[in-house]
């Protein structure tokens, strides 16, 4: 109940500072865009023309938005490997030791430096002569003069880009897992010992359960960064045919090409695809989910 005095639509000055700016720059240009995809727009008159469903078709005979879609659900191994990843380093993280600190900004690291500086340096390390391709040849894992095209080749390109950005991001779920790690119920922990549980069976079944909300979490951001992937490929190898993404489709739709109505309807395609695995992840790790059902 308001106190004397106070208005009931004070309460809405007070959100208001966060939600006229997610208004503005989040809500209007998501159904800007749903309206966008359903018309031919001209840029140069900024006139629009309805065309119904014309940009869903042409995307569904463009062969480069096959390649892009079939590249970015490729993209998605990055996720499980970025978890198991990410949560193996932190439970060996996960200790009060001297030093410990310096090894965990170490794995952070990657996460802070921009993505193009970054991609400048490993472009050296895929280069043809690159550092990559010198420490295999003194491994004498590489015949003389047979070095392999980290990034030219279009069988292995798009998986050196799922390296970078395995690299890049893994610190950053890190940090997320070693939070949740904190937040285990140590007396589980000390029950299922006194109970005759090994290191095994207690990370099973009662530190993985305690962290399924962060595993839910990192694996929805880990998934949608997937599908959205684009400035790595940018990067790295400049988004040729066999590293071609949707995000980067969407991109050269847009700005390359001037088809902003079949640019809008290739976002569209995303954001459909981002809901759809979100809702199949809350419905198996959410808190109804069927893991906490087999749990």
């Amino acid at each position: 109940m308001a106190k004397p005095g106070v208005k009931s639509y004070t309460a809405y000055l007070f959100i208001l500072p966060f939600a006229l700016p997610f208004l503005l720059f989040s809500v209007w240009p998501l159904f800007f865009n749903l309206y966008l995809s359903l018309m031919d727009y001209f840029v140069v008159s900024g006139a629009t023309a309805w065309n119904s469903f014309a940009n869903y078709l042409e995307l569904s005979a463009n062969i480069y938005f096959a390649q892009s879609l079939k590249n970015s659900l490729l993209f998605l191994i990055t996720v499980p490997i970025l978890q198991v990843c990410a949560l193996g380093i932190a439970l060996l993280l996960f200790r009060r030791l001297p030093g410990i600190t310096i090894f965990r900004a170490g794995f952070y690291y990657p996460v802070i430096i921009a993505i193009p500086i970054a991609g400048i340096v490993w472009n050296y390390f895929f280069a043809y002569q690159g550092i990559l391709n010198g420490l295999l040849s003194a491994a004498h894992l590489l015949p003389d003069g047979q070095n392999i095209g980290w990034i030219s080749d279009e069988k292995i390109a798009l998986y050196s880009v799922m390296l970078f950005s395995i690299w890049k991001n893994v610190g950053y779920y890190m940090v997320l897992y070693l939070i949740g790690l904190q937040r285990v119920p140590q007396d589980l922990i000390d029950a299922a010992r006194l109970d005759g549980a090994n290191v095994w069976q207690v990370f099973w079944h009662v530190t993985l359960p305690a962290l399924r909300p962060v595993i839910l979490l990192c694996t929805l951001l880990s998934t949608i960064g997937a599908l959205k992937v684009f400035v790595e490929v940018l990067v790295i190898t400049g988004g040729g045919y066999d590293t071609l993404t949707l995000l980067f489709f969407v991109y050269s739709a847009a700005f390359t090409f001037a088809e902003f109505g079949l640019s809008a309807a290739a976002s569209t395609v995303i954001l459909a695809m981002c809901l759809v695995i979100a809702a199949i992840l809350f419905k198996f790790l959410g808190e109804d989910g069927a893991w906490g059902k087999g749990c």
